[in-house]
Parts: C-alpha cells; sequence; structure tokens
C-alpha cells in the first residue's frame, strides 16, 4: 500500500487532516472547519448571536478558532470567556484625587464633606456657601453645574449618563461601563436592564452573572432550542468529542486535534503539568522582562518603567536618557546633559539660584569688591572707582594719585580716527591698538570698547588704565554720542578680505587731539515693509559714544584753552559726519592687531559641514571654541593666537593682546593676566633692578610689585599686586603678620554662618533679608543674586536666595504658569494672579504634570483655578497638596483667573503647568480624551503628560490641528506608546463617526 499522506499526493484542502487507509487515503477537516475533506472552510462560532461562541462579550472570529474580548472596565477570566470587573481603584486610586469607588465595569471618583467633584471628575474643589451658583453646596446637580448667561445654573451629565425628567439627576446607560452590567446591557425607560450569556444565571443584585451547573444549560438548551437542534449539537460534540464540554477542562483555549483535546494558553500565561491550567507567566523573573530599568509583572503580561531622567521609548522596554538641555528654558546660560540628570552653569559674573536660574553676582556687597575706595555692581562684572584727584591702579582694585606717574613710562597708544575719499565715497578707518574690549551680547549684536574713559566708573566699561605716563592733559574730555543705521546688513564683526584693503589717501579727522575712548554697541533688528508681501528687511544700527582731549600744544596766544575747545567740538563733529556718510555705503572698518574687520555685514559662510562662527571663536572637532585667556582672534589668519611678550589677554574671545604695566615689551608669551607679565622692570632713574612679579597676600608695596612689605598686626590682605593691606577695625589685631583674611582677625566673638561681625560694636549681626553668609567669622554679608531676596534674615546659602517674581496675563494659543522660583523652592508670603484670556472660541485645556505643596501645613500653600478673582465664581481646580500623578482638565469657564499663595511655613518645588487654548468645535472630544481613566491608567501614559518634548506636539496640534500633518505616521509612532495611539484613535473615530 502507498501512504498517499507520507508521500502528499493526496488531494486534501489545506486545511484538513490526511489519514491514510489499507487500500486509499481519506480526509477529515480540521477542529474548527467543515466540509468533506477535498473542500473545507472555516466554522464561524461567533455566528450564533445567541450562544456567541460561548463569549459573554464579544467575540472574535480567527480562521479554525476564535477569541474572546470584553469591553472597556473588564479583562478576560481564566476560562478565556467569561468577562471580570476591572478594580481600577487598585492603580493609583484611580486618578482620585480624595476617593475612589469601584463599580462594575468602571469607577467613580467622590470627595469628602466640604468638597465637590471638578468637571475632569477626578479631582476636588472646596465649596463655598455663599452666593446661589455652582459653588453653592446645594446646587442640585448630580453631576457637572454650569451657571447660565442669565444667573441660575444648569445641569449636564458626564459622557454615558442621560439627564433625568427634572433636569438634575443623571441616569446610567449601557455607553457607560456597560451599564454596570457584568454580561450582556439594555436601556430601557427605567434605565439599563442586565443579562447573562446562556451559561450564565443572573445574580440577585441584577447585574453580576453566575455559572449554571451543566444540567441547567443542558434542560436550558433543550428548552430554548427545537429537538433538530438538538441532534445536530449532539452529532458535533460525538464528532469534536470533547471541547465542546465544559471546553474539554481546559482553563481557556481547547483544540480537538487527532490524538483528542489539546489545551493551550494566551501569550503571559504558561500550561500547567496537567495540560489544562494557565498560570500567569512572572516575565519580569527572566532578563527583567526585556525592560532596561524597572520591570512590574501584571495579569497575563508585564509593564516596564524608568529611572527618573530617563523615558520609556515606544518599544516599550528601552529607556533613553531624556535630554533636558534640548527642552525650552531648563537653564538660564549654560546647560550640560547628564545620563538621567543634567546640570546648569553660569556665565563669569553670574551664580546660580533655583536649580537653574543664573542671577548676578553682587561683588561689592563681598568686602567692597576688595576696593580700596567706592565699587560700583555691573552686570556680570563689577568695578572699582576712586575719588578725585586719584586714579584706578592698574590692578583694577587700588587707588593712586593722578600726579604720580612712571616718569619713562610710555603712554599707551592711543584709538585714532582715519578717512579717505576714493571716487566721491568716504572710507573711515577706527584703529584701537589698546584697551580694548569686545563683548558679544547676542547673534547679532556685540558692543566695543576701545580706549580708556577720563571719568572712571562707567558700567559699560570694564578695563581700567595702566599707571599713568607722565602728560600734560588738559581740561575735561569733549563728549559726543551719535547713532547710525546701515540698511541690509547684520552686525557681524568679520575680518575684512584682503584685496578690499589697498585704500590710498587717508587722513587722521582728529589729528590735533586724543581719541581717548570710543564705544560702539550695534544691534540688528528686523523692519517690517508695508504691504501684506513685502519681506522684513534688516536694519542695524551704530550707537557711537567718542571722548576726545585736547593736545596741550594746540593752545596759543591767539586761541586759548575754551577757544582750542570749540575748535575741538567742531573737529568732532565734522567727523561724525564724515563716519556718517562711510557707514551708509558700509565703509567703516575698525582695525586690531593689524587686520581689518567690517563692522555690519552678511555673515560670514559656513565651512561644508560646519556652522560658521561667531567672532573671537574658531572651530575644533566641528564645534565653535572661544579664544582662551592668553591668546586673541587674529581675523586675518581665523585662529587663536598667543599674546605676544609684553602683553597679556584676561579676557575669552578677545581681538587684540594689551600691554603690560612695564610695556618695554619683554617677558613671555600667552601671558593670561598682568602677573604673569614677567620680563624687565622699567628703569627707574636712581636704581635698576629685576621685575619678580607681584607681591602675594598677605603682603604689600607701592605699586604692587616686588619687593613687597608684610602686612603689619591688625591688617590683612587676601589678593596679589596690592598696594596696602585692609585694617580688623574696631581696635582688633591679628594673630600674626601677613594675615591674608578678616577670618585671622582676633575678634570678641566667633560669627556662626548667616551672621557678619560688627567691628564697631563688638557683635553678631543676622544677615538682613536679601543676604546670606555660608562662611563662619566673616565680616560681611552677600547681597542675593540678581533679583532675589531670602525669606527671612540670618540665611547661610545662596539656595536660600529666591526670585518673588511671578503672575500676569496670558492667552493666545499655548502658556504655562509656574511658582516663583521654579524648579526651586518656592519663597514664603507669595501671591501670585494670573489671567488667561483666549482668542473668542477658544476654550482652556491644563495639565498638571506634578505638583508640590507640602501638606504639613494645613492648606497654608493653595493653588486655585476659577473664573474671577469672586470666591463664589465656577471653580475648575483647586489643590494644597503634593500630587506626583499627572492630571488633565478643561476649563469650566471661558476664562480662567489663576491664584497662587503661600505662607509663612515649608516650602516646596512647586509646579510648571502648561495650557492650550483650543477650537470650541472640539471640547466634547478633548473632555472625553481627559476624563478617560484609562489617559492616566498607566505609567507609560502617564510619563507623556510629563513629557515636556510630547506635550509640546500634542498642544501644538491642539492649538493648530493642521499641524498634524508635520508629524508623519512614522513619527507618531516613535513619540507614542501604541496604547496610547489607540486610545486616541479610537477617540477621534468615535467624534467624527458618532452613528457609525
Amino acid at each position: 500500500d502507498v501512504d498517499e499522506c507520507a508521500e502528499a499526493t493526496d488531494d486534501c484542502h489545506i486545511d484538513a487532516i490526511c489519514q491514510n487507509t489499507p487500500k486509499s487515503y481519506k480526509c477529515i477537516c480540521k477542529p474548527g472547519y467543515k466540509g468533506e475533506g477535498k473542500q473545507c472552510e472555516d466554522i464561524d462560532e461567533c455566528e450564533n448571536d445567541f450562544y456567541n461562541g460561548g463569549c459573554v462579550h464579544e467575540c472574535i472570529n480567527i480562521p479554525g478558532n476564535y477569541r474572546c474580548t470584553c469591553y472597556d472596565g473588564f479583562m478576560l477570566a481564566h476560562d478565556g470567556h467569561n468577562c471580570l470587573d476591572v478594580d481600577e481603584c487598585q492603580d493609583n486610586n484611580g486618578g482620585c484625587q480624595q476617593i475612589c469607588v469601584n463599580t462594575m465595569g468602571s469607577y467613580e471618583c467622590q470627595c469628602k464633606e466640604g468638597f465637590f467633584l471638578s468637571d475632569n471628575q477626578h479631582t476636588c474643589i472646596h465649596r463655598s456657601i455663599e452666593g446661589m451658583n455652582c459653588m453653592n453646596k446645594d446646587h442640585g446637580c448630580a453631576h457637572i453645574c454650569r451657571e447660565t448667561p442669565k444667573g441660575g445654573v444648569a445641569c449636564e451629565c458626564r459622557p454615558g449618563f442621560e439627564l433625568a425628567k427634572n433636569q438634575k439627576d443623571c441616569k446610567l446607560t449601557c455607553n457607560y461601563g456597560n451599564g454596570g452590567c457584568q454580561h450582556t446591557c439594555d436601556d430601557t425607560d427605567t434605565g439599563p436592564v442586565c443579562g447573562c450569556h446562556q451559561k450564565y444565571a443572573l445574580h440577585s443584585d441584577g447585574r453580576t452573572c453566575i455559572e449554571k451547573d451543566e444540567a441547567a444549560i443542558e434542560s436550558s438548551e433543550y428548552n430554548a432550542t427545537s429537538v433538530a437542534d438538538v441532534d445536530k449539537r449532539v452529532k458535533r460534540r460525538l464528532l469534536m468529542e470533547t471541547c465542546a464540554v465544559n471546553n474539554g477542562g481546559c482553563d481557556r483555549t481547547c483544540k480537538d486535534t487527532a490524538t483528542g483535546v489539546r489545551c493551550s494558553c494566551p501569550v503571559g500565561f504558561t500550561l500547567q503539568p496537567d495540560g489544562k491550567t494557565c498560570k500567569d507567566i512572572d516575565e519580569c523573573l527572566v532578563n527583567n522582562g526585556g525592560c532596561d530599568h524597572f520591570c512590574r509583572n501584571t495579569v497575563g503580561s508585564f509593564e516596564c518603567s524608568c529611572q527618573k531622567g530617563y523615558k520609556l521609548l515606544t518599544d516599550e522596554r528601552t529607556c533613553q536618557d531624556i535630554d533636558e538641555c534640548s527642552f525650552e528654558r531648563t537653564c538660564d546660560h549654560t546647560c550640560i546633559n547628564y545620563p538621567g540628570s543634567f546640570e546648569c552653569l553660569c556665565h563669569k559674573g553670574y551664580t546660580l539660584y533655583g536649580l537653574t536660574h543664573c542671577g548676578d553676582i553682587d561683588e561689592c556687597s563681598i568686602s567692597n569688591g576688595s576696593c580700596d575706595y567706592g565699587c560700583l555692581n555691573t552686570m556680570g562684572s563689577y568695578e572699582c572707582v576712586c575719588p578725585p584727584g586719584k586714579k584706578l591702579h592698574w590692578n583694577k582694585k587700588d587707588c593712586v594719585e593722578m600726579v604720580k606717574c612712571l616718569p619713562n613710562a610710555k603712554p599707551a597708544p592711543k584709538a585714532q580716527l582715519v578717512c579717505s575719499k576714493t571716487g566721491g565715497i568716504e572710507s573711515c578707518f577706527l584703529s584701537c591698538p589698546s584697551n580694548t574690549l569686545f563683548v558679544p551680547d547676542s547673534e547679532n549684536s556685540y558692543t566695543l570698547s576701545c580706549g580708556v574713559p577720563v571719568q572712571q566708573g562707567k558700567a559699560q566699561q570694564k578695563r581700567n588704565a595702566t599707571l599713568p605716563s607722565c602728560t600734560d592733559s588738559l581740561a575735561p574730555p569733549i563728549k559726543q554720542k551719535a547713532r547710525f543705521k546701515i540698511k541690509d546688513a547684520k552686525c557681524h564683526l568679520r575680518p575684512r578680505s584682503k584685496e578690499k584693503t589697498k585704500d590710498t589717501g587717508k587722513q587722521a579727522v582728529l589729528d590735533n587731539c586724543h581719541v581717548t575712548f570710543v564705544n560702539l554697541k550695534c544691534d540688528s533688528s528686523k523692519k517690517k515693509r508695508r504691504g501684506r508681501k513685502s519681506p522684513s528687511k534688516e536694519v542695524s544700527h551704530i550707537t557711537a559714544e567718542f571722548e576726545v582731549e585736547m593736545k596741550s600744544e594746540e593752545v596759543s596766544d591767539t586761541c586759548n584753552i575754551d577757544c582750542v575747545r570749540k575748535r575741538m567740538e567742531q573737529k568732532l563733529q565734522t567727523a561724525i559726519k564724515t563716519l556718517r556718510k562711510s557707514i551708509n555705503k558700509q565703509q567703516f572698518y575698525i582695525q586690531f592687531s593689524g587686520t581689518e574687520y567690517e563692522v555690519a555685514q552678511k555673515p560670514a559662510k559656513a565651512t561644508e559641514g560646519h556652522e560658521a562662527c561667531s567672532t573671537g571663536q574658531v572651530l575644533q572637532d566641528g564645534k565653535c571654541v572661544t579664544c582662551s585667556t592668553g591668546t586673541f582672534y587674529s581675523g586675518e589668519h581665523n585662529q587663536c593666537v598667543p599674546c605676544s611678550p609684553g602683553t597679556y589677554q584676561d579676557t575669552e574671545g578677545q581681538l587684540t593682546c594689551e600691554p603690560c604695566p612695564s610695556n618695554d615689551g619683554q617677558g613671555v608669551a600667552g601671558a593670561r593676566n598682568v602677573s604673569e607679565c614677567g620680563g624687565n622692570r622699567l628703569n627707574n632713574i636712581d636704581d635698576h633692578f629685576q621685575f619678580l612679579g607681584q607681591c602675594s597676600p598677605g603682603h604689600y608695596s607701592s605699586d604692587g610689585f616686588k619687593p613687597c612689605r608684610i602686612c603689619p598686626l591688625g591688617t590683612y590682605q587676601p589678593e596679589p599686586g596690592r598696594t596696602l593691606c585692609f585694617p580688623c577695625g574696631g581696635g582688633l589685631v591679628t594673630k600674626y603678620e601677613g594675615a591674608v583674611s578678616f577670618q585671622d582677625c582676633e575678634t570678641k566673638v566667633h560669627c556662626s554662618p548667616g551672621h557678619y561681625y560688627n567691628s564697631t560694636t563688638h557683635r553678631c549681626i543676622r544677615c538682613p533679608v536679601g543676604t546670606y553668609q555660608p562662611e563662619f567669622g566673616q565680616n560681611y554679608c552677600i547681597t542675593c543674586p540678581g533679583n532675589t531676596s531670602t525669606d527671612f534674615d540670618g540665611s547661610t546659602n545662596v539656595t536660600h536666595c529666591k526670585n518673588q517674581h511671578c503672575g500676569g496675563e496670558l492667552g493666545d494659543y499655548t502658556g504655562y504658569i509656574e511658582s516663583p522660583n521654579y524648579p526651586g523652592d518656592y519663597p514664603a508670603n507669595v501671591e501670585c494672579i494670573w489671567n488667561i484670556n483666549p482668542p473668542p472660541k477658544r476654550r482652556i485645556l491644563i495639565v498638571v504634570p506634578e505638583i508640590f505643596l507640602p501638606i504639613e501645613d494645613e492648606c497654608g500653600d493653595v493653588l486655585v483655578m476659577r473664573k474671577s478673582a469672586s470666591p463664589t465664581s465656577i471653580t475648575t481646580y483647586e489643590t494644597c497638596q503634593t500630587y506626583e500623578r499627572p492630571i488633565a482638565f478643561t476649563s469650566r469657564s471661558r476664562k480662567l483667573w489663576i491664584q497662587f499663595k503661600s505662607n509663612e511655613g515649608n516650602s516646596g518645588k512647586g509646579f510648571q503647568v502648561p495650557y492650550v487654548t483650543y477650537d470650541e468645535d472640539y471640547q466634547q472630544l478633548i473632555e472625553d480624551i481627559v476624563r478617560d481613566g484609562r489617559l492616566y491608567a498607566s505609567e507609560n501614559h502617564q510619563e507623556i503628560l510629563k513629557d515636556k518634548k510630547l506635550i509640546k506636539a500634542l498642544f501644538d496640534v491642539l492649538a493648530h490641528p493642521q499641524n498634524y500633518f508635520k508629524y508623519t505616521a512614522q513619527e507618531s509612532k516613535e513619540m507614542f506608546p501604541r496604547s496610547f495611539i489607540k486610545l486616541l484613535r479610537s477617540k477621534v473615530s468615535r467624534f467624527l463617526r458618532p452613528y457609525k
């Protein structure tokens, strides 16, 4: 006998089993299929609506089999057919702020006495007993209360409920939690009526279904069907043997095979040794479930989550570092991302407060900035000032007599403005040989100073003069300020190409006076043209300040000082007119270290594959790096060049180096400050000696250079290169000579941090509000950075300094509110008021990712959102507690008045709450989404509402729906987990096709 089945020469259907017989073979359709064997078709187990494949909710037919699924709010039982209620309250209290009550197929949030449920159906609002409106506890609405334009209230119901005839109560329908029924639900005039699958009987509670015994099932089947139907069923059971009876004893899926019943389990379960029972697999036990960080086992599945600072990718396994530095407003200045964290750094002259913010350091509050006389604080820096008749020493701290000079000192070269005229076009050049400072304020703005103003103490001038040479300067300088406009150019200081620099006939337009100081500020902005289609035009402005002083040789018998001054003023005005012409023709250049720069031109072209660096920066490893101290930026060579001997540079990103105090061209190359100048000291008239360096701390000399004297008892000096020592004051003495700090003074009491020593009263005084002191034994308190202050006196750390600013008028499409000093702790006794007024026909959606308000204060710190400042107006949200679980809700009123108040008690991180306004036509859809508990049920979904990047994308689409097309389907899949997209898709589909 030939085995046709083994040789595959049979003609059985692909869904049939071939059985060999002594003389031939026969074809038998596989379980789940019907036919004579040569032709087999799938049996639709779900076809009988009454039996429904044994499924109590939904039956889905699949080739050769079927599977059961459950409505929202239910989970599949172990038998694979029955549906059991999910207790949503077990997971994060169902998202309820106070009380969560589980119901069949759903759940509901309730509030404690004195509170009522807000529209988002999760948070609770404190009741008011005043006024006849929705804030009154007797408004009578079962669910949602709305105020009517004419006064009074109107009631609404949550989705899935209908308003009763009394217009106050809400009737449950089958659309909400399956009407509270475990199996089937039918809507009637009196409400939902529950029923059960034929294998079950209705419990006395009218909702739950209990399994009948086999005899009862047979009885009910016989009574409900014809004799012919019973005969067919019996024949099939005989053919199928056991799967038709009690599911073949299988816990989940039963399949008849040629060898008998075969039980199997769905994904997430494993078949036990008895061959019938299914047991949940704890996927977390094997390789942590494939999760990068945390794995949480659930019935039939598992869930991955990540450590703080990481986010779960859409594969729902991998954790990726959150690059906080890619978000807007993360740090005021510089942001450095680390795995799972980040760090904010501040520019020089600023200090960190509130974890991410930078405030100017008031150096003058720290021992008067170590200044000999006066101290003037500036943004990011400070400068010492001197009384009349004295001038600032090169160390920028001490004051020296104006008459004192170095007899053989060469005067610092002066700035010079020269102009030429070629072909009727004026060209002007400003030469800056010394005392220059280049400050790039922003991408299209910079400030440039050249020389030293005679009147010291100006905030815009950082550099100060070296020791003066013996000159015979006359009266106060002549000052002139002018503003010039350059069209179609940006403020980019760029090296001028060599081909363009062959100009002749240059003439100094201020040749009979010294240009002591020039300050240029260049800023660019777009000027809108009239007409809809006219593009914006780039306009740059240069603001120039000149200071010139007269030469003594100009004074004569025929022209005294006043006469010379008038001539100089006229000369300066003429020079400015010439300069204006050259600027209008874009023919104004500045010269540093032999290189000419264009003040405002188009940006330099970027190197292929790289960005163009700003002036003062060079490209290294694909990144723009600022030239360091000890070097200057050479525009001619586009590289950082070390300072030549006899010069130094103590500021980054500069275009030239400064001459050392000796001014003799000797020393070391690359000096980073004046103390590294080195070389031979100037020859003195009386004697010659080698320059050996600055005086060290605890020492001083007449000029700050060696030889030095030690600070005597009762004085101290913390810095090098000084001409004096500071007295302890109050008759105090130091422990030894050469003291370097006030802490070396033998005070009568030892002050702790948060205090300063008063040398007059010899007592420790608490640091006043707005100051702090972290060290022991100091005689000063440090002023808080920027516009911050402390809550109380006696503060010991800069972290106690908090920004008080908050509140404002908001609207438009998207925005945010945040507690003052966020993400640092908010200040005490603060009140913030915000008003959100959206454009017409738009509503407000709020997301509270997390909020930190200390519960210990018994609601001393409160955030409330309502229609207006009136305590009786409609309240949307109110809380005085910490919630790390996010919540989203729509405003109950078209505009919002938001208040945050704190008391003197404990403080916390507070909040940053984003909002978006959306078209009111989408109101039903938005409310359907934010009121669905599944939005908050999964940890993955919660993280979406905390992810700034994802929230921004969601808000972008909500505010402007056309922006949806900016995000491709692939991008959406990469941004959001499948479960989240599925939830939103079902909501949107139902909203767009409500009757389908």
